[in-house]
């Protein structure tokens, strides 16, 4: 069920048939781990939700594969916090850009930035373009289904930077300030559920 909203993502324009492989690498850790959210991803939870209820400029960070997978709960979470969706992905389109944001408005979010004048230091690709009023300020960046690449730029910038990724082993993982190793169709309730206990 979870492959088919990738493979619906594809259909629509907004995932990349890049990130059905991406999706698959993170499947097999996840049948590793027992496909149950562990006793270690449930405190990185706490603690990914502790620093987003903190931040001064928290930015929730959408890819296409997010976009697929949990629209509705990436704007849940944005609203809890609260703090803006920030459009980014690896194989630059502004048309894919812009229907990630129309998806996202389709579940209920009321603004979402695309990339603009901003630059994320340290790297090459298209990904180093963001929105000034979102990941250029931010002081701490959610980025689920993370590019390593781009991860450890924005830690480089000095900006906190919380993960989810199966994968304990990726660069990624690796220099993520919070890293939760968890799917994220499961991650995701949990931390929308805690960001709002933490903020009541």
């Amino acid at each position: 069920m979870i492959r088919e909203r990738i493979v619906k993502g594809v259909k629509l324009g907004i995932a990349s048939p890049h990130g059905l492989l991406a999706h698959g690498r993170g499947e097999a850790f996840d049948y590793l781990i027992g496909e149950k959210t562990t006793d270690k991803a449930k405190l990185q939870i706490r603690r990914a939700a502790a620093l987003l209820v903190g931040a001064k400029h928290p930015v929730i960070s959408v890819n296409g594969n997010a976009a697929s997978l949990c629209p509705k709960e990436l704007v849940e979470l944005s609203k809890a916090i609260p703090a803006p969706l920030e459009i980014n992905i690896f194989h630059a389109s502004k048309a894919r850009e812009k229907r990630i944001a129309k998806w996202l408005k389709k579940h209920g979010a009321k603004e979402v930035l695309l990339p603009g004048r901003g630059r994320i230091q340290f790297i090459g690709s298209n990904r180093k373009f963001c929105n000034e009023n979102g990941i250029s300020k931010a002081d701490v960046v959610f980025v689920p289904l993370e590019d390593g690449d781009r991860c450890h730029a924005l830690v480089r910038m000095k900006k906190k930077v919380i993960s989810i990724d199966l994968n304990p082993m990726s660069r990624t993982a690796k220099c993520a300030t919070v890293n939760i190793q968890d799917n994220i169709m499961r991650a995701m309730p949990l931390l929308v559920e805690k960001v709002k206990e933490i903020r009541n």
